[in-house]
């Protein structure tokens, strides 16, 4: 027998790595129960279920494999060989959801999914489980998830997409792939999975108290009561602890049993001759009934939440004895003797064996090259393609579909006048939804109602219900659901109503869309388009919530792009760039739409239409960073603003220029993130003066982008100033416009620059 790898002596009595260890191998040498006679082979070794001689002992070899990585962890963690100890020991019979399961079915996988992965790379030929995870717990830039970035769960070929450890926070993806496999029926898109998948999702016990959670359980509720299929197989893993909280005995089952529109199915995870029928029966409903289906999967968690946890200084011994003793790899090894499929020898070896082959893959990851540039952490973060993007923008939508979406000939959007912003956006989604017939718009409000400020009234109608519907109250659902549509190829265009709603669901974005690509190291992506009406300015309505004008929570998201329109031809052209980007380049952006000017016709008096613009061509798009200059190469003044301090900037320019007899230049930087920092270099070299009008507030807006970006090209001798709103939330009414800048703070500050 191959001796096993030692277990340093300063870690014997702070961990229970070694005592979990020498449990099994004195269980199996120990062991005085009755050994039976080796079954025929396909002879079925558990009762009622399709389990095999053969398919157990692949489970318990997946289970062994899942055991001794965690193991290999714990020892070469301390020689930093490996950078990541959060363990499965105890969580070891998911190996029977992966082996019930198809690779085609896309997870979203718990991080003590251990033996799950070892289980599911059996599904193709070739693959290995061992190295594949070594490389990962290793960070090499070798590692076929991530490419070194993070220790994730993950496979392209495998449909593992990889999570990170926000807690909870896969849950709202996972619905809304489930519910985008029955979507992409309904608008004839072709899968890249089998019509049939269903959506695998798995968390700890203490994760489902979580509000995000909850979130999809609610929503999962929700569409099964609406009798929408949603084939998703939540799977709560139940070890009873969260770190050290314990979870009340009882609570999963009392909390979930009886839940309407929910299916309930328990199954034990520590014993496979029990469990596998349990775990089938629960599989089988989901594929069968494409409903909602909570499987609830005993476990245990053995050796500590993760490596740095120390259970014997807070956890009475007797406790922890009785916890290693429901270890699920000795009621494993007790089957595979009774059932005479393997002699205690052989078990050993295999062992051993599993031991040594973790230890020299773990071994060989560390001679693997890791990442060492600036460079390559980020390569994958913000992928951009501009000739395939500009291409992809400027390609025109069939002429017979848009034809018959605006009615007729006469009423495309090109022939007719000058229009307003919300108008313009109205008719640029029309296109879209023309362009791509995978695209999707869905949110609070937008279907019949055509949305709060009716930007997206007519769509419904014209495109059916199948593409533009309404959605619950949820907005963390609402970017879970577009989350899901963009895995399965299509274009979500999902809409949060109000820009305050979105700081509900910002993680749905920060930690999981915008992050996919990152850690998937651009295997997959979320494309989509998210709508945010937001910013401030709007009169007889408002209050923080409809007035909000932070955005520093957009410009904090690694790989994200924002676009912020002032004008209704801009508008245009900008959404067939962010869908380009979308579908070139698999990005997650944003268009940030400035509600005080949706209807805005007025530029400096009633009546002057200064600010309605003509339909841009179809083939007409605006390149990813590029701003609109108004004045020329005017030098005494360079006022540099976005959205509403558009049309305020051009009006305090007016005034300015009567005063100061100044040529003032006013630049819209249309795109907040990222910013274009040399086009503002560039606008900022010849300026006497700067000014910068920034309608969020005080600190952390785009502001100060701004000017770090002018500083930074070397023009910090240049008078400058800015005009910016205060670091307060909207109040309701005229008190508003005291907290926000206005034409006469603007003319105001450029009277100090004189």
């Amino acid at each position: 027998m191959t001796a096993h790898h030692p277990i340093p002596a300063r870690m014997k009595g702070l961990n229970r790595a070694e005592i979990c260890d020498q449990n099994f191998i004195e269980f199996v040498k120990g062991w005085s129960g009755h050994v039976g006679t080796k079954p025929a082979a396909g002879d079925a070794v558990l009762p009622g279920s399709r389990l095999d001689a053969k398919g157990f002992m692949e489970l318990l070899e997946s289970q062994l494999i899942s055991r001794h990585l965690d193991l290999m962890a714990r020892v070469l963690r301390v020689q930093n060989k490996v950078f990541y100890t959060i363990g499965s020991s105890g969580h070891e019979g998911n190996a029977m959801v992966a082996r019930l399961t198809r690779h085609t079915d896309p997870a979203f996988l718990h991080y003590r999914s251990g033996g799950f992965m070892a289980e599911r790379f059996r599904k193709l030929p070739g693959m290995d489980p061992v190295m594949d995870s070594a490389l990962s717990f290793a960070a090499s830039a070798d590692d076929p998830a991530s490419g070194g970035r993070h220790k994730v769960w993950g496979s392209k070929p495998l449909w593992v997409l990889p999570q990170t450890s926000t807690i909870a926070s896969h849950l709202p993806k996972a619905l809304g792939t489930a519910v985008a496999i029955e979507q992409a029926r309904r608008i004839g898109h072709a899968l890249p999975i089998p019509d049939d998948s269903i959506a695998i999702c798995s968390f700890g016990d203490a994760s489902s108290n979580h509000a995000t959670a909850q979130t999809a359980f609610n929503a999962a509720a929700w569409t099964a009561y609406q009798k929408l299929p949603a084939p998703v197989l939540f799977v709560c893993e139940d070890n009873g602890i969260g770190i050290s909280v314990k979870t009340p005995d009882g609570w999963i089952g009392r909390n979930f049993r009886d839940r309407k529109d929910l299916d309930y199915f328990h199954a034990d995870g520590l014993d496979l001759a029990t469990g596998y029928g349990q775990v089938q029966a629960a599989v089988d409903h989901c594929r069968r009934t494409r409903s909602p289906t909570f499987l609830h999967l005993r476990t245990t968690r053995i050796m500590g939440h993760a490596g740095t946890d120390f259970e014997i200084e807070w956890r009475p011994l007797e406790e922890l004895c009785a916890v290693e003793a429901t270890d699920p790899l000795l009621r494993s090894a007790a089957i595979a003797l009774e059932s005479g499929l393997v002699s205690k020898d052989a078990l050993l070896g295999l062992y051993e064996a599993t031991r040594k082959r973790c230890f020299a893959a773990a071994e060989d990851a560390d001679r693997r090259p890791r990442i060492t540039t600036l460079e390559h952490v980020m390569a994958p973060l913000a992928p951009y393609t501009p000739d395939a993007v500009a291409a992809e923008a400027a390609r025109t939508a069939p002429h017979d579909k848009r034809v018959a979406a605006f009615g007729s000939e006469d009423k495309l959007p090109e022939k007719l006048p000058p229009r307003h912003l919300a108008i313009q956006i109205n008719n640029a989604l029309h296109d879209l939804f023309c362009k791509y017939p995978e695209a999707l718009l869905f949110g609070e409000d937008v279907a019949q109602k055509g949305g709060v400020y009716t930007v997206t009234k007519g769509l419904q109608k014209a495109f059916k219900g199948t593409r533009v519907f309404n959605t619950l109250l949820d907005e963390t659902m609402i970017l879970g659901l577009a989350q899901g549509y963009a895995n399965l190829g299509m274009l979500p265009i999902p809409e949060i109503q109000y820009l305050a709603y979105f700081h509900n669901a910002c993680d749905q974005i920060r930690g999981e869309a915008a992050s996919l690509q990152f850690f998937s190291n651009n295997q997959y992506r979320n494309p989509m388009v998210v709508r945010i009406a937001g910013l401030g300015y709007q009169r007889g309505f408002g209050g923080h919530f409809h007035n909000d004008n932070s955005i520093t929570a957009l410009r904090d998201i690694p790989g994200i792009v924002v676009g912020c329109p002032s004008r209704g031809d801009d508008a245009a052209m900008m959404l067939r760039t962010l869908a380009a980007l979308a579908k070139v380049d698999g990005r997650v952006t944003v268009f940030l739409e400035p509600i005080a000017l949706y209807m805005t016709k007025d530029l400096h008096e009633a009546g002057d239409g200064q600010w309605l613009f003509p339909y841009p061509a179809q083939d007409e798009a605006m390149p990813l960073g590029e701003g609109r200059v108004y004045g020329g190469d005017a030098e005494d003044l360079v006022i540099f603003t976005y959205g509403n301090g558009v049309p305020m900037s051009l009006r305090a320019a007016r005034s300015i220029e009567k005063k100061h007899g100044w040529k003032v230049r006013v630049v819209d930087l249309r795109w907040l993130v990222p910013l274009n920092e040399g086009f503002i270099a560039r606008q900022a070299a010849s300026a006497k003066r700067i000014l910068v009008v920034d309608e969020g507030r005080h600190a952390a807006g785009v502001g100060e982008g701004i000017i770090t970006a002018i500083a930074e090209a070397g023009y910090r001798a240049r008078p400058f100033q800015r005009v910016v709103g205060a670091d307060t939330y909207t109040p309701l009414a005229g008190a508003a416009f005291l907290v926000l800048p206005g034409d006469e703070d603007i003319v105001a500050a450029a009277d100090r620059l004189a």
